[in-house]
């Protein structure tokens, strides 16, 4: 996906992340800076650009991933550019994950319900010129380190079925707990629930991507948990 702008100059790494203030990542020394408030306005036109794409190819009625959603919640977006090539030598990007923590009501294999606070995959897109060709899984990888998480510890919300087969295919994730609303959990979701530390996304982070140590995950934090008793809400907003 192309831009009237200089992606390649803009995000100096392969795999940007940014959370909802939206701020250019750190430059690298002796490179020309641009009004930071021009800057902030090309983030903002990339991720409506990248949310409508994706809303497209999931034939959703509108996007749910754009500048305003960003600023107004806290979730973080991994964007990763096309570092091959220069389309009229401005970069171009590949696609995006979008993360972030929610606090939801599931269904254990018991039935039970549990209050839990879980890292949520919320939007996941590969621009159609460029699939099938490892980025996502890259991407998706990537987000794993740095969230610190393992993929049965995730929430995902009403995951296309592409979406699914991608699980399956490198993550080995078939067997799903059946639950009442739009997200999807799978076995082993429950097998930690200590409490984990605390995650990047929760912590004050720059917007230039960074090396993770790769760290043990921890498993969904479990608020609460008397079966049966805690009546079900209805399923949050858009992502």
């Amino acid at each position: 996906m192309e831009f009237p702008f200089d992606v390649d100059a803009l995000f100096p790494e392969r795999i940007t992340v940014l959370d909802q203030h939206l701020r250019p990542p750190a430059r690298r020394p002796g490179t020309t800076t641009p009004a930071r408030v021009d800057l902030q306005q090309q983030i903002m036109t990339i991720v409506d650009e990248l949310g409508k794409a994706s809303a497209k190819a999931q034939h959703l009625p509108a996007p749910i991933t754009s500048a305003l959603r960003m600023q107004s919640n806290r979730h973080v977006i991994y964007v990763l550019k096309d570092t091959s090539a220069r389309p009229a030598g401005k970069g171009a990007i590949i696609g995006f994950l979008k993360v972030g923590y929610k606090k939801l009501f599931v269904l254990d294999d018991r039935e039970a319900h549990n209050e839990v606070e879980p890292l949520c995959i919320l939007d996941f897109y590969i621009h159609e010129s460029v699939q099938r060709h490892g980025h996502g899984r890259e991407l998706f990888q990537y987000m794993l380190q740095k969230e610190r998480v393992e993929p049965h510890q995730l929430a995902i919300d009403r995951p296309s079925p592409k979406l699914l087969k991608f699980l399956n295919k490198h993550y080995n994730l078939e067997t799903t707990v059946p639950q009442v609303n739009n997200f999807v959990i799978f076995e082993g979701f429950f097998a930690h629930q200590h409490r984990s530390p605390t995650p990047s996304l929760r912590a004050t982070r720059h917007s230039r991507a960074a090396v993770v140590d790769p760290i043990p995950a921890e498993g969904p934090r479990v608020l609460t948990g008397p079966a049966g008793t805690i009546p079900l809400p209805q399923n949050p907003g858009g992502a």
